[in-house]
């Protein structure tokens, strides 16, 4: 009776969950929130400190943190973990130079105690651009699957266009119902 009811809340709560959205700088985390926010292009600068947005999907409330990913800020984005729920790392798909970078940052946070129970998504940005890293190549590069503390997905995106960012956010809502 007790999980029923559980399940039943779900379904007509407005649940809210944290989300931290991280990257290197200029890997296109802020265009990714306002096209979640408006579905369209805002033009930004970069992101020095943090935006905050709340997206509803489906009746749940994500609550977006947007981090500077400045190699300055990054050594504060400690501060903005406690009580995530979500990770959002975003990868420049055309950034192979500073992969390596990305991947230091993800494993850190995976480890962080704050982060423990954070599901991973990845989206790996910019495929509109010729020459670019598929997510095949990007996640065998961060080594994701030996990711096994974390539920992650990687997904394929062009955050300008919008295209696969829905299919990011529907993994998340499949995650908070488990």
């Amino acid at each position: 009776m007790g999980v029923l009811f559980s399940k039943l809340m779900q379904l007509f709560s407005n649940a809210e969950h944290k989300v931290i959205v991280v990257g290197l700088d200029n890997a296109g985390k802020t265009t990714i929130l306002y096209q979640f926010l408006m579905n369209e292009v805002v033009h930004t600068s970069p992101t020095i400190g943090s935006n905050v947005e709340e997206i509803v999907c489906k009746k749940t409330r994500f609550v977006m943190w947007d981090i500077g990913g400045q190699e300055s800020l990054r050594s504060s984005w400690s501060t903005y973990y406690a009580n995530s729920d979500f990770i959002i790392l975003v990868i420049d798909s055309t950034d192979r130079e500073r992969l390596h970078i990305s991947k230091e940052e993800l494993y850190s946070m995976l480890h962080h105690e704050d982060l423990k129970r954070a599901r991973l998504l990845v989206f790996a940005n910019k495929q509109d651009i010729k020459g670019k890293m598929t997510a095949a190549e990007i996640s065998q590069e961060l080594k994701l699957t030996s990711v096994k503390d974390h539920t992650w997905q990687i997904q394929a995106c062009c955050a300008l266009t919008g295209e696969g960012l829905s299919q990011g956010l529907e993994w998340m809502l499949s995650q908070t119902t488990r």
